[in-house]
């Protein structure tokens, strides 16, 4: 679905868009999960605009789920860092009450052992009946574009997306490493946040672009190629969607997609290049992720209890009890870091 809107009208797209992909809603635990890169305004359009997002709440409410879920993994270093970034975006307020930070609960899934053998997920995304994902229309300097398929990569709690990053070494490995992520869990209706893009070297980029719609789609792999080709650019260089339609999972042939609506390509619209030099040559990010991937929980001693929830909630069993003191397993922690969500003493430190 191709559809126009303004932020002040995003609700009639939202509800052309569950028209065209219906969902079994009644009674079911709901799970919203929005694109939440870190703390900034709404103004930056770095994250999906709370319009968007309280529209699609709305509308589920009116379905009558058992349960709905609204959250993200924007990256956690500091106590309180989901909630600011939900706070400082309006998307707290837009989620009326239903937000939940996803880092608290976290359940290991086996993953591919060529990247890492086991990855945390978030338990709220595991146990929900329907999953939509609201995912922003933005260039990406080691992908070229973010869409539907990377908005996923929000399901890793903590510093386990930076790992993931060091450990595929180039773009063409971390293409692969987004596919396999996002098959752990495929959501099952994407609504994307077009009405005002971004260009140039994103996923935090200053070049924003007026767009002017909100685009749907029941198929993460048919949307991104129809992103692709707004941009300007052939899908079918794209390494992750080549991955994804590989596995089975999606179409980005236009032949193959069916289009409600207009679809046009977006003039002199800017892109990183497309292999990923952008990230890759850049040092300060290098390095910032290479950091990340070194963290690890530490407890300090001055506040902690020896109350043991940190053991208790740790999803691959990398904390034990050392003389009334949790320590950690470097070779064994996935740097979820949901023991430092979960303390409720705030005990636990990144070093």
């Amino acid at each position: 679905m191709i559809h126009p809107a303004s932020y002040d009208t995003c609700r009639c797209a939202v509800d052309r868009a569950f028209a065209l992909f219906p969902l079994e809603i009644n009674r079911k635990k709901v799970v919203i999960k929005p694109n939440v890169l870190r703390m900034s305004s709404a103004e930056e359009h770095i994250v999906t605009h709370p319009s968007l997002l309280r529209a699609v709440v709305e509308k589920v409410e009116e379905m009558f789920p058992a349960e709905i879920v609204v959250g993200d993994n924007p990256g956690l270093y500091s106590y309180g860092d989901n909630e600011k970034s939900f706070e400082k975006s309006g998307l707290m307020n837009a989620a009326k009450g239903y937000y939940k930070n996803f880092g608290n609960t976290t359940q290991h899934l086996s993953f591919n052992p060529e990247f890492m053998p086991e990855v945390g997920i978030s338990k709220e995304i595991l146990d929900a009946d329907i999953v939509i994902s609201l995912p922003k229309f933005k260039t990406h300097g080691l992908t070229v574009m973010t869409g539907a398929i990377k908005n996923s990569y929000g399901i890793l709690p903590g510093a386990q997306k930076a790992r993931l990053h060091h450990i595929a070494g180039s773009p063409e490995r971390f293409h692969d490493v987004i596919v396999e992520v996002f098959r752990l869990r495929i959501p099952d209706l994407f609504i994307m946040d077009a009405v005002v893009g971004m260009e140039g070297n994103g996923p935090a980029s200053p070049e924003l672009r007026k767009i002017g719609l909100i685009l749907a789609a029941d198929n993460a792999v048919a949307l991104d190629g129809v992103v692709a080709r707004m941009m300007g650019l052939d899908p079918g260089r794209l390494r992750f969607l080549q991955k994804a339609k590989a596995l089975g999972l999606g179409d980005f042939d236009s032949q193959m997609t069916q289009i409600d609506g207009e679809m046009q390509v977006l003039s002199d619209f800017k892109l990183p290049p497309l292999g990923g030099e952008a990230i890759l040559g850049n040092t300060a990010v290098q390095e910032l992720m290479k950091n990340r991937t070194l963290v690890r929980p530490q407890a300090d001693p001055e506040l902690c209890t020896g109350c043991g929830a940190c053991i208790e909630h740790c999803p691959v069993s990398a904390l034990s009890m050392d003389e009334n003191l949790p320590v950690v397993d470097p070779e064994i922690c996935i740097t979820c870091f949901c023991c430092q969500e979960i303390c409720p003493e705030k005990a636990m430190t990144l070093k």
